[in-house]
Formats: structure tokens, C-alpha cells, sequence
């Protein structure tokens, strides 16, 4: 998977998990004390990838918690 692709599908779980909560980007900006601006950041698939901590304080803003899977590749490398 590329490192853009993670990117994107993040920001599109980001926008998901923050349309079932029903909350708008003001919202979570004041429960994350940031700005609407800083949200909208976060939610864009850009050049900056957010740190951990800065995903958990998203979702737990939007009633959400955090997964990480690490999954081995299919291709095999060398030593």
C-alpha cells in the first residue's frame, strides 16, 4: 500500500467517523481544543501526516477509538 493511499483512506474514515457522530468540524476543533481550520487540516489528505496522539484526541472527539494493525506484506524482502 502506498504511503498516499494511507493517507487518504485515514482522512475518509476521519469524515466518516465524524458524520456518524453527527458533529461538525467546530465541534471537534472545541473538543480537540484546536481550531475548525486545524480540523479541517486533519481531515485533508495532504502533505502532513497527523502524529498518533493527535489521531487519538480526533477520535476520541468524535467517540471513536484508535486501531493499528500492523500487517505483513505480501511481497517477502531480504535480510
Amino acid at each position: 500500500m502506498t504511503a498516499l493511499r494511507s493517507k487518504y483512506q485515514v482522512s475518509a474514515q476521519m469524515l466518516n467517523a465524524r458524520a456518524r457522530a453527527g458533529l461538525s468540524q467546530d465541534v471537534v476543533a472545541s473538543r480537540m481544543g484546536t481550531t475548525r481550520s486545524a480540523v479541517s487540516r486533519l481531515e485533508t489528505a495532504g502533505k502532513h501526516a497527523p502524529s498518533l496522539s493527535t489521531l487519538k484526541r480526533y477520535a476520541d472527539a468524535v467517540d471513536c477509538e484508535i486501531q493499528v494493525t500492523l500487517v505483513p506484506q505480501k511481497k517477502t524482502r531480504n535480510a
